[in-house]
């Protein structure tokens, strides 16, 4: 599929370190799917950003494929949407090191993720880690990005990519299109079960913190069954209720009911039922896409067609804007 100018161009991007969560699919995947009939989606498969943490190599191919076929079995068109593999299409990481350049060295150490990776994984600080927001400017603008739906931890770099695009456009004119960050009106923060101040993380060191989109129900359930609550036994969303609440966001994602609906479905029952009914729930909204994907993984030339489709269109779309930036900063193109 080719950009249309009818549509709004939508951009977003996510990371194969390991099994899509379930914190992935309300908080990002999910909203993937349904703006595809509204805006003209563009989506990545992240793997360039994934190596500023060690990985296994052949863990990792895994990881990519299991990802892609993952976020397609969430509902990803490939006749509707396109949705590639960044580390396949060139632009990506040339414009990068361009706005490596047009980023200032301040403006990347006051980066939180910087800080918070760094403290994570001390023994590998590289440059990769320090200038990755400059390759997600370079994800966006490649594109000429209306909009990037994003969670609240990643205003940040939006801002950075603004700031960043405002600046060359000052030295050079109108190339870069200024993007605009926006929280989708669906879009869950899914918190830990084990830790609810902490969002919900592959990397979660509890096993139980997290659930993944192919869990098995019967390790979906169990892990809600051990969600941590607190000592009221009341369903109710209030302040210092963590768990609860965390609960209750997932139970309300997942079956579009509102906190006060929660409230009164559970009056007068303990965390027991709730939780057992939150596991359930969710084992219904991940069920048929834990069938998709045990369809798709097995058809793995199906999976190569699809992103090798979706790669080529991608680059024909980004080498525009990559000419122009080359030909504005004065390289011979």
């Amino acid at each position: 599929m080719e950009n249309t100018e009818k549509k709004q161009v939508v951009f977003s991007a996510i990371q194969p370190s390991g099994t899509i969560t379930l914190g992935n699919y309300l908080g990002a995947v999910r909203n993937w799917v349904s703006m595809q009939e509204e805006y003209n989606c563009i989506y990545a498969l992240a793997d360039l950003h994934t190596i500023t943490v060690r990985q296994e190599p052949a863990q990792f191919r895994r990881n990519i494929l299991d990802a892609y076929a993952s976020i397609m079995a969430c509902g990803i068109d490939p006749e509707k949407s396109i949705f590639f593999i960044q580390s396949h299409v060139h632009t990506h990481a040339e414009i990068a090191w361009i706005l490596n350049c047009y980023t200032q060295f301040g403006e990347l150490s006051r980066m939180t993720q910087f800080k918070d990776k760094s403290a994570k994984h001390a023994d590998n600080i590289n440059a990769g880690l320090f200038t990755y927001p400059s390759l997600m400017a370079g994800d966006i603008l490649l594109y000429q990005t209306d909009k990037v739906p994003v969670g609240a931890d990643q205003k940040q770099h939006i801002e950075l990519t603004c700031d960043v695009a405002r600046r060359f456009n000052g030295l050079y004119g109108e190339v870069f299109k200024i993007p605009e960050g926006f929280i989708p009106q669906n879009g869950a923060r899914v918190m830990s079960l084990q830790n609810p101040l902490n969002k919900m993380s592959k990397s979660d060191e509890n096993v139980n913190g997290c659930v993944h989109l192919l869990d098995p129900p019967e390790v979906i359930m169990k892990k809600f069954r051990r969600a941590v609550t607190d000592s009221d036994a009341c369903v109710r969303f209030a302040e210092g209720k963590d768990g609860v609440n965390n609960l209750m966001t997932i139970y309300g994602a997942v079956t579009g009911k509102t906190m006060e609906q929660i409230e009164n479905e559970f009056a007068g029952k303990g965390y027991g039922d709730f939780k057992t009914a939150v596991g359930e729930a969710v084992i219904e909204e991940l069920r048929p896409i834990r069938e998709r994907y045990e369809r798709l993984i097995k058809d793995k030339a199906y999976l190569a067609d699809c992103y090798h489709k979706a790669d080529e269109i991608a680059l024909k779309i980004s080498s525009r804007t990559l000419a122009k930036v080359k030909k504005k900063v004065g390289y011979i193109v």
